[in-house]
């Protein structure tokens, strides 16, 4: 694909940069608020080179692109802030994006770019985990605990990683939210806490203080950064331009580190464990019709891109708890889609058809991508849809009815799979057992479904 000129049709077709209020991206999706929605040629926009499909929801327009989003990203913000539109500056307040989609929108984009990172950490974790339960590495040997240190390192500093990617996002200094975030994790501070840990006091001009650790963390540093990105915008429109490079770092650490600390990370260290708990509670009183709805429903949300909201509790399970009850239902998902695939392919004699389903289901089974096949295929043919919600729902039951867990944040693929290795004695073949079943599950109710003469529409 060639990006640059990618983008410039996608933008000529949705109105010019003029016509951009916001952007951003997740993973395999192209994330815009326009100015004047009445604007878009989407039949065009579907036909450039690289644009898998679009979605127009919430007040945001989504372009499907694939794993190559961060490159087109790329050239399509130097067209829209520098190329063409040099006057651009990011504007909540122009777009008509409710506030349900704005924080989708935040979510995408503070953890889209961690992904890779989370993902190959969370899969090296599952093999050292395996290299130590079937004796290759003893648990006390350097070359386990230097690997483990490569493995964990990205969910200990997530705080630093997500101040930068949530500056981006809010418009604040990245390196100074970075250094917010450092802040929270300085052996000094942690120091104070003794061995208290959260709860131990301490006071800050004879302010009182609760501290708590924020190792692993999620919800307090990116509240953090979006208060902080205010003080920020304030700060660079007040100052003057000589006194910039000194003034608004010393300003904004003196403010920013003790508020963090004394107001702003205790409530969402609390509200974090708070939703974190009642999900978990949830999946503890119900498993099983947990791993329906998730294992069903979870294409529907990734359909109108708001799956981006569960990705946090996930990630917080792991980071706090070792491991998490929902990735399995996602993986149940994407095994269905998978199945799916099969039964067409296996059923269909279109050859068009066969080629989609072929490479849909490498890509899946390679990278966890299900987007070409759920906006190609699926939503097309509301019983294929209905055949690998089934499938994906009668595996999450039975991983539900097993407690199956990860070790990882991870997406659903069989590169993945080392996710599952835990100290749960079953949970690895558990997890295979109720995998396959909505892979089958899927291809028997997509091979029923699909016509002979089927064709991709």
């Amino acid at each position: 694909m060639d990006y640059k000129e990618t983008s410039k049709q996608i933008l000529d077709k949705i109105g010019g940069a003029s016509n951009v209020a916001n952007m951003t991206h997740c993973a395999t999706r192209l994330r815009l608020t326009l100015k004047d929605n009445s604007l878009i040629q989407d039949d065009e926009v579907k036909e450039i080179k690289g644009v898998v499909n679009t979605l127009n929801k919430a007040g945001q327009y989504q372009i499907l692109i694939g794993t190559d989003v961060p490159k087109l990203y790329d050239e399509f913000e130097y067209l829209v802030k520098g190329g063409e539109n040099p006057d651009y500056e990011q504007s909540e307040g122009e777009s008509s994006e409710g506030i349900v989609s704005k924080i989708f929108s935040a979510i995408s984009a503070i953890f889209a770019p961690l992904l890779p990172a989370l993902a190959g950490s969370g899969i090296l974790r599952g093999l050292l985990i395996l290299a130590e339960q079937t004796g290759l590495v003893s648990e006390d040997s350097g070359t386990y605990a230097i690997l483990n240190v490569a493995s964990m390192s990205v969910f200990y500093f997530l705080p630093v990683l997500l101040a930068f990617t949530s500056a981006r996002r809010f418009g604040a200094d990245p390196f100074l939210s970075a250094l917010i975030g450092a802040a929270l994790l300085n052996p000094d501070y942690i120091s104070l806490m003794g061995d208290t840990g959260n709860g131990a006091t301490t006071s800050f001009l004879n302010i009182p203080v609760v501290l708590m650790g924020y190792n692993a963390t999620v919800v307090p540093i990116i509240l953090s950064i979006w208060a902080f990105s205010y003080l920020y915008k304030f700060l660079d429109k007040k100052v003057p331009e000589t006194l910039k490079l000194v003034v608004i770092p010393l300003v904004s650490l003196a403010i920013m580190v003790p508020l963090t600390i004394i107001v702003i990370g205790p409530i969402g260290v609390y509200s974090g464990e708070g939703v974190a708990n009642l999900v978990n509670w949830l999946i503890e009183r119900s498993s099983i019709l947990t791993g329906i709805l998730i294992g069903g429903g979870w294409s529907v949300l990734v359909s109108l891109g708001i799956h981006w909201a569960v990705n946090p509790i996930m990630i917080n399970n792991v980071s706090t708890y070792g491991f998490d009850y929902i990735v399995p239902y996602t993986f149940a998902c994407n095994f269905a889609v998978i199945g799916v695939t099969i039964g067409v392919f296996l059923k269909a004699r279109n050859k068009k058809l066969k080629n989609f389903a072929a490479s849909g289901f490498i890509t899946i089974a390679l990278s966890a991508i299900i987007e070409p096949v759920l906006f190609g295929l699926l939503i097309k043919n509301k019983k294929l849809f209905l055949a690998q919600i089934i499938g994906g729902a009668v595996g999450g039951a039975y991983l539900g009815l097993m407690k199956v867990v990860t070790s990882a944040f991870v997406f659903g693929s069989v590169t993945t799979f080392p996710a599952f290795v835990s100290e749960k004695e079953m949970n690895f073949l558990n997890a295979m057992i109720g995998l396959v079943i909505s892979l089958i599950v899927g291809a028997i109710l997509a091979y029923v479904f699909t016509k002979k003469d089927e064709e991709l529409t």
